[in-house]
C-alpha cells in the first residue's frame, strides 16, 4: 500500500515529461506554419514588401540628368529580383511631366538595399522625381 502513492507521483512525472515534449513539438510546428505562411503572404505581395526612393541631379553640362533609385526589401522571409519600378517626374506645381519604367536587375535578400542609376537627357520643366514599386519576382 506505501508503494501505490510513490507510483502515483512516478506515473505523474512520466506523464509531465511526455506531455511537456508534445508541447514543445506543437510549438516548433506552429512556428513553421506561421513562418510559412508570411512567406506565402510576402512572395504573393512583393509591392508592399519593397520601398523604393529616388533622386535626380544634373549632369556636369546640364544637358543630362542621372536618376539614383534605391529599393530595399522589408520582408522578412521572402527574397526578389528584377524589380521593375515606374519614375515620374514633377514640375514645381506638382503637375506630372513624364513617366517611365526601369528594372532593376538585383537579387534582394530580406532587410537589403540595391542601387541604381538610370541615366537620360534633361526633362524641360522637371523638378522633382518619385518612384514606385511595380513588381518584382519572388525567389
Amino acid at each position: 500500500m506505501k508503494q501505490l502513492p510513490a507510483i502515483i507521483v512516478l506515473t505523474a512525472m512520466l506523464a509531465s515529461c511526455s506531455s511537456s515534449d508534445k508541447k514543445t513539438d506543437a510549438k516548433k510546428d506552429k512556428y513553421q506554419e506561421t513562418v510559412e505562411t508570411l512567406e506565402q503572404t510576402e512572395k504573393k505581395n512583393p509591392t508592399k514588401f519593397i520601398s523604393a526612393t529616388a533622386s535626380k541631379k544634373k549632369g556636369l553640362l546640364g544637358l543630362q540628368i542621372a536618376v539614383h533609385i534605391t529599393v530595399t526589401n522589408n520582408a522578412k522571409v521572402a527574397h526578389y529580383k528584377d524589380i521593375k519600378v515606374k519614375y515620374t517626374f514633377y514640375s514645381k506645381t506638382g503637375a506630372v511631366i513624364e513617366e517611365d519604367d526601369a528594372i532593376i536587375y538585383e537579387s534582394l535578400a530580406p532587410g537589403t538595399s540595391a542601387k541604381d542609376t538610370e541615366k537620360m537627357f534633361k526633362i524641360k520643366g522637371a523638378d522633382s522625381v518619385g518612384v514606385k514599386v511595380m513588381s518584382a519576382t519572388a525567389e
